[in-house]
């Protein structure tokens, strides 16, 4: 929400404006509060449609009969105003987000959320129709998601059921991808129309895309009226209702009451109970504190009832902003803006049954049925209420202070771990210094507080439900290269070169033709480094946040770098082409290059029996470690490039070392810790009768290794002594790579058999194993960010929650 300013009007009838909210097809929106307390969203004609009679007409009627539509799945109408110089209407304000930013924010919805979500929006529709209107605009941003179910705003281009108040001929009203084929057409559009706009909805919210792609609207609409929509992810249990919705033949398409019946036949009482992720509770609850805390702006005018702005008030003529951008939805203040969520609220009692009444200021933190209080939560008396009379008193109920009553907001960071019963703490508190979300990420976290995501817990053995996924644009993925994660976005290695957002999988930028596919990602002292093929040769730094260059290497045609090794926050490790007088190509050097100034620091000549083009290192201790196909491990001095030592004590492949506590470790027949100053043999460690080791990895200062006979190990790195063994974690293939992440470990396989693991670190019981079971032979991989997963199987990305 962006804060008023000096041109927009204070107040509208007896609403005080609060702030903008934004911008639709008929004017401007704005939170407003009653003398009473009330909240709610107002939208003001914009001046070139208040001059049109024939819309002053229409517009009259269409608040006349919205007056009627009241349910508990719509944002009814509670004021209007139509004949003001500037006419405008205010609607109930509802304490949630759109259904397009919690699905941006947090991916596709669980099966049990689109079913109750479809059956809420099928009695709303219902609602609608019932007093001979057709919504004519449903489509997610339209939809707000509240603690007790959906509701269906902005009815603002709804047009009655008969002639007099349909769209003027050859206009098509709404947003492509969600208007029927016939209202594409210009044809007439009758009830069914919102069937097929409820259907794109539900597919959207299923599957985390549009149904009819995401390209021009000419082309969305060309797909609309001609082809098919892509359904490709809706649960089983939902395809055959979503393909009846989005049938091309109106008649064809159930009513608003099968389609209820279809998704909660038991009725929609039950279906909202826990009817949201974790996440997406806490979600509601940062946006209500935000929008409850708000203070009414001390300067302005008073209300003048029945009065809005003049007409020739500054700011509402042409040269204002455009009014075609849609609002984000009149629950949601937009990221960034407006007041900051608070902080957990402490101190004050919270007023007992049969007080004041929670006004404003209320904000509901959901807990699990039974469970405490969040830690360093006041142990002041709770209310118990139900979802829905708290969403109720929310909205109604006058308050003689929003602050008194503010709850764990903060997307209730504080302590929620899920949702689970109807339990409702209401906690007093004053406020305390707040953040407001701004500002870089510690990296593998969100930005902006979304590190603290909590998702609720699947039961034993059950895999949580995929957030998100994406398919790569081009077979660019590589096998063997890790992922990494940077301030909330994801960075994969290909051509072209794509930073992903992790909350939603869409690209934030792409760079093509600038790193070949497979290309080595070396994230170091901020910036993403790799070898350029736009250059040739050339290594160049990118901004991970923008993917804009800030650094190049500087080499003067004496060095052609291949590969990079390693980095560290003083050089660049690389292998590099070193070009003689008779012009003939040795691949005989490794470098360093200075990472202040882009050249080369100190470059050696590598021993024949180590000169290989498949290495892997990392730069740890002052130490330049790596290994190549040719069973050799090879140590050197950081600073000068200097050879320690090598030995042939290395697999048969390239592998990223494992270095920790001066120690290098190493996979096969046995485990095995060798000196990082000299190789020589420190501990070593029996299968015990199983097969092999893989390459360890040391996560949390304990070394894991899987076996191949599909077992994970756990080794104290320093001693060489077995912590746990997981016999079975889950699959054919055991993980190869870990992360943790709280208070679990995941790992993905080197194998297609195996996939994506949880175990708990402290026994090495296996939770669960997610598999795509795609057929793809690819190297599983998975990076942390936040409280998110970010997986990939060869072209495919996945999200998954960390639980």
């Amino acid at each position: 929400m962006d804060p008023l300013l000096p041109d927009d009007p204070q107040a509208l009838g007896s609403y005080r404006l609060l702030g903008r909210i934004g911008a639709g097809g008929m004017g401007r929106v704005y939170l407003a509060r009653s003398t009473g307390g009330r909240t709610v969203a107002v939208k003001v004609v914009r001046p070139d449609l208040a001059q049109d009679t024939a819309f002053r007409g229409r517009f009259r009627q269409e608040v006349e009969i919205a007056r009627a539509v009241s349910g508990r799945y719509t944002a009814p109408v509670v004021d209007a105003d139509t004949e003001a110089a500037l006419p405008w209407l205010a609607t109930a304000f509802v304490l949630g987000p759109s259904l397009t930013e919690v699905v941006d924010g947090h991916g596709a919805l669980p099966e049990h959320s689109v079913r109750a979500l479809g059956a809420g929006l099928a009695v709303a529709l219902t609602e609608i129709h019932s007093v001979g209107l057709v919504h004519r605009d449903l489509k997610p941003s339209n939809v707000l998601l509240a603690a007790d179910g959906p509701r269906v705003i902005d009815f603002g281009i709804a047009r009655a059921v008969d002639g007099d108040r349909m769209t003027q001929t050859g206009v098509v009203v709404g947003s492509p991808g969600y208007i029927p084929p016939e209202q594409a057409l210009g044809q007439a559009v009758g009830t069914a129309g919102d069937i097929f706009a409820l259907g794109a909805v539900l597919a959207y919210a299923s599957t985390g895309r549009t149904a009819y792609g995401d390209t021009t609207p000419a082309a969305v609409l060309y797909q609309v009226v001609h082809g098919e929509p892509d359904l490709t992810g809706v649960p089983e249990s939902l395809l055959g209702l979503l393909t009846a919705c989005l049938d091309r033949d109106p008649a064809r398409r159930p009513t608003p009451q099968q389609v209820s019946e279809a998704l909660a036949p038991q009725g929609t009482g039950a279906v909202f109970t826990n009817w949201l992720p974790g996440a997406v509770a806490s979600t509601i609850a940062t946006h209500a504190a935000r929008i409850l805390d708000l203070e009414t702006p001390e300067q302005g005018t008073a209300a003048v009832p029945g009065h809005g702005a003049p007409p020739s008030a500054p700011g509402y003529g042409t040269s204002s902003p455009a009014y075609g951008t849609p609002a984000p939805g009149h629950g949601t203040p937009a990221p960034g803006h407006g007041t900051p969520a608070p902080a957990a609220a402490s101190g004050t009692p919270a007023p007992s049954p049969g007080g004041t009444p929670p006004g404003d200021g209320y904000v509901p933190t959901y807990v699990p049925s039974g469970a405490t209080p969040p830690p360093g939560a006041p142990t002041a008396p709770v209310t118990v209420a139900s979802a829905s009379t708290v969403a109720s008193a929310a909205a109604d109920a006058p308050a003689p202070s929003r602050r008194r009553f503010l709850g764990l907001a903060a997307g209730a960071a504080a302590g929620v771990a899920a949702v689970g019963g109807a339990g409702i703490w209401m906690l007093g508190g004053k406020d305390k210094d707040r953040g407001d979300g701004k500002g870089a990420a510690a990296d593998g976290q969100e930005p902006g507080g979304a590190q603290q995501e909590r998702f609720s817990t699947p039961p034993p053995g059950t895999a949580p439900q995929v957030l998100w996924h994406r398919t790569a644009e081009t077979d660019t993925l590589s096998s063997d290269q890790p992922l990494l994660a940077h301030n909330g976005l994801l960075l994969i290695s290909g051509d072209p070169l794509v930073a992903r957002h992790a909350l939603t999988g869409k690209a934030k930028w792409t760079r093509k033709e600038v790193a070949p596919p497979g290309a080595p990602l070396i994230l170091a002292a901020g910036t993403l480094f790799f070898v350029s093929t736009e250059y040739d040769g050339d290594v160049i730094g990118l901004d991970p946040d923008t993917g804009k260059e800030v650094w190049r290497s500087r080499l003067n045609g004496a060095l052609t770098v291949e590969h990079i090794l390693a980095a560290d926050e003083h050089r660049i490790y690389v292998i590099a082409s070193v070009r003689t007088k008779d012009t003939t190509v040795h691949l005989t050097a490794i470098a360093a290059l200075n990472i202040r100034t882009g050249k080369p620091e100190w470059q050696k000549p590598r021993d024949k029996g180590t000169m290989d083009y498949d290495l892997e290192g990392v730069a740890v201790d002052g130490r330049l470690v790596y290994t190549d196909s040719r069973r050799n491990v090879t140590v050197r001095d950081a600073a000068n490039g200097r050879q320690l030592w090598t030995k042939k004590i290395g697999d048969d492949i390239a592998w990223r070392p494992a270095v920790h506590a001066r120690r290098i470790f190493l996979g096969g027949d046995r485990l095995r810790a060798v000196h990082l100053d000299n190789g020589k043999p420190d501990w070593s460690m029996s299968t015990g009768g199983r097969l092999s080791f893989y390459q360890p990895m040391v996560v949390g200062q304990v070394l894991y290794v899987a076996d191949h006979s599909g077992g994970v190990w756990a080794v104290d790195p320093v001693r060489g002594k077995k912590l746990w063994l997981c016999e079975d974690a889950g699959a054919h293939r055991a993980p190869t790579e870990f992360v943790l992440v709280g208070e679990a470990l995941y790992g993905a396989s080197y194998d297609d058999g195996g996939g994506i693991f949880a175990l708990d670190p402290k026994t090495g019981k296996a939770r669960w194993n997610y598999n795509d079971n795609a057929g793809i032979e690819e190297q599983w991989h998975v990076v942390a960010s936040g409280r998110r997963l970010l997986a990939t199987h060869g072209d495919e990305i996945y999200a998954l929650p960390a639980v």
